[in-house]
């Protein structure tokens, strides 16, 4: 049964969704033997503007959101290092159709994260400024650096290079965003944090959003560990709550890599039980880092492997059920349209 709406007239920025279409992706046996993230896309292969209007509609007051990339629809054709740009070409395609007003009032896609590869060193300009030119809703890239050395992990991302963000080579084109005004969004898994804190310290001109708090694990050798491991990831944060560069995104914790109890629970857990499983990372980053510095996020539709789009945000107004007006305000849309300069007018 579907769980009343809580707030419904809150105004909410959704500050991370994906857009794809997983053409070609062969069912899944029961008990077949996969990776969980493998399932949960498996529940979603097509994810494209139906869909999301779908979750915007669903009762909560969501009246922007911005796209982060996930290698949807790069280009077929072309020069590798510009294949990315069709992502870009086509979220921006679906931000124009919301802002036709023909979908109601809510603005899709306001803002345009994609990818650009770090390694290119000085070539990378070429690409963002193709980004720039295709999409004046472009605000920045996201390189992933998520690395474990137990490939149970990440399963089917376990794709990047360790310690990606320390090395030279990788850092010759992260210098190059300040040029260009454009941010960086940063997803990595929770021992890898110290990593980013140390790019920070030597770029402090490019504003930085941690994604998922930072991933915290309970998969694969961190099963039953997530706990444990609190303190680490604690102090880490605060540490990069001290860096002023940086904001964070608060979700991405009903993600297979953290293995909570509601993850893939049957009945799906009620939003109380996420706001009470996940409350711990949420309040640790807001005292850290302060509302104006903090945005809920979605992380649809990766994310539905622990709950529907509606009992997410649900989750998320019980757990800020005793902050006030104001700190509600940067939490569900104010530090996602400042951060990501979202023109809501």
């Amino acid at each position: 049964m579907a769980e009343a709406i809580l707030e419904p007239e809150l105004p909410i920025v959704d500050p991370h969704h994906h857009l794809w279409h997983r053409m070609g992706a062969p069912p899944i046996a029961a008990g077949a033997d996969v990776h969980p993230f493998t399932r949960v896309v498996a529940r979603r292969p097509r994810y494209l503007l139906d869909e999301l209007l779908a979750d915007l509609n669903s009762g909560h007051n969501v009246r922007a959101t911005v796209f982060v990339q996930c290698g949807a629809m790069y280009r077929a054709d072309g020069p590798e290092q510009l294949k990315p740009v069709g992502e870009t070409e086509f979220v921006n395609g679906v931000a124009a159709m919301t802002a036709s007003g023909v979908y109601g009032e809510v603005r899709a896609c306001a803002g345009i994260v994609g990818h650009a590869d770090c390694l290119l060193g000085e070539r990378i300009d070429e690409v963002l400024e193709a980004h720039l030119k295709v999409s004046d809703r472009f605000r920045g890239i996201r390189h992933s650096c998520s690395s474990d050395p137990d490939p149970a992990v990440l399963g089917p991302l376990a794709r990047q290079t360790p310690g990606l963000y320390l090395s030279d080579a990788f850092r010759a084109g992260y210098a190059r965003l300040a040029k260009y005004g454009l941010s960086f969004d940063a997803w990595l898994l929770e021992p890898q944090l110290p990593e980013l804190i140390d790019l920070v310290r030597k770029f402090p001109d490019t504003p930085v959003i941690l994604d998922h708090v930072g991933t915290p694990l309970g998969l694969g050798v961190y099963e039953g560990k997530r706990e444990e491991r609190f303190g680490v990831w604690k102090e880490n944060i605060r540490t990069l709550a001290d860096l002023p560069n940086v904001n964070v995104k608060l979700g991405g914790l009903a993600m297979a890599f953290c293995n909570f109890p509601s993850f893939m629970s049957e009945p799906a857990a009620p939003s109380t039980q996420l706001a009470a499983e996940w409350g711990p990372y949420l309040e640790t980053c807001i005292e850290a880092f302060t509302p104006e510095r903090c945005m809920f996020e979605s992380n649809f539709p990766v994310d539905l492997g622990s709950c529907d789009y509606a009992t997410l945000w649900n989750a998320f107004k019980v757990f800020a059920k005793d902050h006030s007006a104001d700190d509600k305000a940067d939490l569900f849309a104010g530090t996602a349209a400042r951060v990501y300069r979202l023109d809501l007018n």
